[in-house]
């Protein structure tokens, strides 16, 4: 699901203060989910306040060859870029070996643009205020929600975390590419993640609001834009003109009259959210592993995979505007959905595989009705 927006400078004094809290600061750029190899570079210009947090949140929260390690020779290197966070991969030397079990690299992720929630110029203090602990908030969850996926093994390993955020196990992998998303192996083991995504049980809000709150946000930014350049003022008077309230209340509508229950979703299940474990290219199973959980939420089950269908369209590598390319052909067609579904089924509903060809039939083809609706 990418419909986020670029963070502006406005929040960031706010930001600043509260990681500065600790001694520690962070600008307000937005970065990205778990890095590839080849996004990780040295960086000799990382500031010295946020190295000396890094080393000391480092040697706080780690055992074994951490607690004897001087700051002189830890190892901090920044990873480029992202939509939510700060990152950093911060190791001990290669000379240095461990003691037990602890890691010889961690991932450092500092919050960043998640306090951000609106980026709307023009906005009163109130609202400022309002939007900000709302970003407070949902830090909050994304935190609870992180350690209880890594206890169940659907995440990365917790091995710290405090409130400018939080130390992981750093996951030697490489992120999908869109067109992997349709191979057969692949994308049964997306729809097995899936399934146990949505078997949990979060303590979190079961409403499904996350779907129509997301929505209403952006429409509200939508209608506030204004522009000064005639061909920007053009294109935003089309996209009007398609009175976007109306088609929304008729998306409501027609969601309210379809069978789908509500589960624990993901929310963003596209290719750059999913990783191909090192090593574990040629395993049957267990070689891919979903990440970045900042939009998961209960939900309806038909949106996550319907959405994660839509991802099969979109390649975001684009390097020209607007940044996507858009395949249609690549939609699943109705055999590439069953699959998954049948997948899904055989890790979600208990009993599946024991029952009928004609039940498993009609089940399969509700499911596609309620995901494509």
């Amino acid at each position: 699901m990418k419909t986020k927006f670029s963070s502006s400078d406005e929040a960031v004094p706010a930001l600043e203060r509260l990681i500065g809290s600790a001694g520690g600061l962070v600008s307000g750029q937005r970065m990205e989910t778990e890095p590839d190899q080849e996004d990780i570079h040295v960086d000799e210009f990382v500031d010295p306040r946020t190295r000396h947090k890094a080393f000391t949140w480092c040697r706080e929260f780690l055992s074994g060859a951490w607690k004897k390690l001087s700051e002189e020779r830890f190892i901090i290197r920044s990873i480029r870029g992202g939509l939510s966070n700060v990152l950093y991969l911060c190791s001990l030397p290669d000379t240095e070996d461990t003691v037990a079990d602890e890691p010889h690299c961690v991932l450092l992720r500092l919050y960043g643009a998640i306090l951000q929630m609106s980026c709307n110029k023009g906005e009163t203090k109130e609202e400022k205020r309002d939007n900000f602990f709302k970003g407070a908030e949902a830090m909050v969850m994304e935190g609870v929600m992180f350690a209880i996926l890594a206890e169940r093994s659907l995440g990365p390993k917790l091995y710290g975390i405090f409130p400018q955020g939080r130390l992981e196990q750093f996951i030697p992998s490489r992120k999908l590419e869109v067109e992997e998303l349709g191979l057969p192996d692949l994308s049964a083991e997306i729809a097995e993640k899936m399934a146990r995504f949505h078997g949990m049980r979060m303590p979190f809000n079961k409403e499904p609001k996350w779907l129509f709150g997301t929505m209403e946000k952006y429409l509200n930014q939508v209608l506030k834009i204004k522009f000064t350049r005639e061909s920007h003022i053009r294109k935003l008077d089309r996209l009007l003109s398609y009175n976007l309230p109306v088609e929304m209340e008729n998306l409501r509508s027609l969601l309210a009259a379809t069978v789908s229950p509500v589960v624990f979703c993901h929310n963003d299940c596209q290719e750059g959210n999913i990783l191909l474990l090192d090593g574990r290219e040629s395993s049957p199973k267990q070689k891919l592993m979903l990440i970045d959980f900042e939009y998961s939420s209960y939900n309806y089950r038909g949106f996550d995979i319907g959405n994660h269908f839509c991802e099969w369209i979109y390649d975001y590598t684009y390097e020209k505007y607007p940044f996507f390319k858009a395949n249609f052909a690549r939609y699943p067609n109705k055999k590439q959905q069953t699959h998954f579904i049948s997948s899904y089924l055989a890790e979600f509903q208990h009993g599946y595989e024991n029952i009928s060809n004609e039940e498993k039939y009609k089940i399969e083809s509700e499911m596609l009705t309620e995901i494509n609706r």
